[in-house]
């Protein structure tokens, strides 16, 4: 079999909005240090380096972060930042990748495709579970997705049904796709964890790119098309003009509707491919989510600098700049950037997002 050189591609071109007033449209949550020193694009990067080189690292974001992730990828990777005009979805900024790093390999070449804001606690064993699952892409037609054991009935991650008897790749285990399915009720997200048989899917793709691109032809033929158009300008003076000609008109789908549903249902099954990944991951969904990573153990106050709390437990008090002094208060989420000051309980740290809708409904760009 052809020797293929292997490609990441980073999608970083969230809002992050459970994260205001930190995360803004310009450094939104992946370009902040919300968990450890480093950023969240950074550690994603930093997981990456020993497997795969800077110059083949790609980073897909958009128009208005796009100058903020040059700062904080190497020079390599600063020449395989991509900017979409626009979103469109998870496809969409995949096959974009996809026809760049076709062009740059000239052919064919392994891809993992991974989110930048997420948080992996088992740096070196999740290599190794990438190596397998990029091992187990190298067939063509093969898709392999990573999928999280749950810990919990959640109703706010999609799920991977597994089928049948696991095959090996790598030391780890391998089973068939049966299904993908989006968030579900409590009901049903308790039956899911109960039966053993389902993972959160947490977005982490491997394929080769001409498995990818002749997915994308068979099921969403007008985007293929249309990047096919675009391919012919990379590297000339009329690449932006075409991009932002183009982009608007692709489909606006994610990649798990667009392509692997499908995949899972087309002839030649099994196409898709599941391995369970427990390497500690968070997709740090929100201030909550934060905090529970931080706190060793169950009632500590989370403080991001000097401070005391008097009679106060389960705080997550987020101020560099200042003191905080919290007496009598249970389970809040305290966030103060110069010119906002967010409190919540932690309970309710997923309606953060909401603070950001009225924001833009008053137009408070100042605040955005």
């Amino acid at each position: 079999m052809k020797e293929l050189t292997t490609h990441a591609v980073i999608l970083a071109g969230g809002r992050g909005t459970r994260f205001w007033p930190r995360s803004r449209t310009r450094t939104p949550k992946q370009l902040l240090n919300i968990v450890g020193k480093d950023t969240m694009l950074e550690q994603t990067v930093a997981r990456l380096r020993p497997l795969i080189p800077a110059e083949r690292i790609w980073t897909v974001t958009n128009s208005e972060q796009a100058a903020a992730v040059r700062k904080q990828v190497s020079a390599a990777a600063r020449r395989r930042v991509l900017t979409e005009p626009v979103g469109r979805n998870t496809a969409a900024a995949i096959a974009l990748a996809a026809i760049h790093v076709r062009d740059a390999a000239l052919g064919d070449a392994l891809l993992a495709v991974l989110p930048a804001d997420h948080y992996i606690e088992q740096a070196e064993k999740y290599r190794k579970i990438v190596t397998a699952a990029l091992n187990m892409a190298r067939e063509p037609g093969r898709m392999v997705v990573l999928g999280i054991p749950p810990t919990r009935p959640e109703t706010g991650f999609g799920y991977v049904e597994r089928t049948g008897e696991p095959i090996t790749a790598k030391g780890f285990p391998v089973f068939a796709v049966r299904r993908f399915t989006e968030k579900p009720e409590l009901r049903i997200a308790q039956e899911y964890v109960a039966s053993g048989n389902y993972h959160w899917n947490a977005g982490m793709f491997f394929w080769r790119v001409s498995t990818f691109l002749e997915n994308l032809k068979a099921l969403l033929p007008k985007t293929y098309a249309a990047l096919e158009e675009l391919t012919e300008s990379i590297g000339t003076r009329s690449y932006d003009r075409k991009l932002h000609a183009i982009y608007p008109k692709l489909e606006n789908i994610s990649v798990d509707s667009a392509i692997l549903e499908p995949a899972t249902r087309a002839e030649g099954w099994p196409r898709v491919f599941v391995i369970p990944a427990e390497v500690g991951w968070s997709d740090i969904g929100s201030w909550a989510a934060v905090y529970e990573l931080l706190a060793k153990k169950a009632g500590e106050n989370v403080l991001a600098a000097d401070g005391y709390a008097l009679d106060a437990e389960g705080n997550f008090l987020w101020s560099p700049a200042k003191f905080v002094a919290a007496i009598g208060v249970r389970d809040l989420v305290v966030v103060e950037t110069p010119d906002a000051l967010l409190i919540c309980p932690r309970d309710r740290a997923q309606d953060v997002g909401k603070i950001v809708k009225w924001l833009e409904e008053q137009r408070r760009k100042d605040l955005l």
